[in-house]
């Protein structure tokens, strides 16, 4: 479900990708293609966000509760690259 939804989202972005493409093209206002620009910005961290939660309530989840130590400290640490990663943009 939350996969159907994440590929919808994702759709949207591309099409609004293509808006702004054609805005540059066309040699849009500087602030209205920054403007487009933001928004898809912002579209993509909300489907970033829910992908993450999606994440974390399954295969962590199942990681931490396991028996396998090596896993755990495995996803833990993809989690910890996944924040250093996100501050360095």
């Amino acid at each position: 479900m939350h996969n159907e939804q994440n590929l919808r989202r994702l759709k949207t972005i591309e099409g609004h990708m293509r808006g702004i493409i054609r805005m540059v093209e066309e040699d849009a206002y500087c602030i209205d293609v920054i403007r487009q620009i933001q928004a898809v910005q912002g579209a993509l961290n909300k489907v970033s966000t829910a992908i993450l939660e999606d994440h974390l309530n399954s295969c962590v989840t199942t990681a931490i509760r396991g028996e396998d130590p090596a896993e755990r400290e495995r996803v833990l640490h993809e989690i910890t690259d996944v924040f250093e990663t996100a501050t360095k943009v």
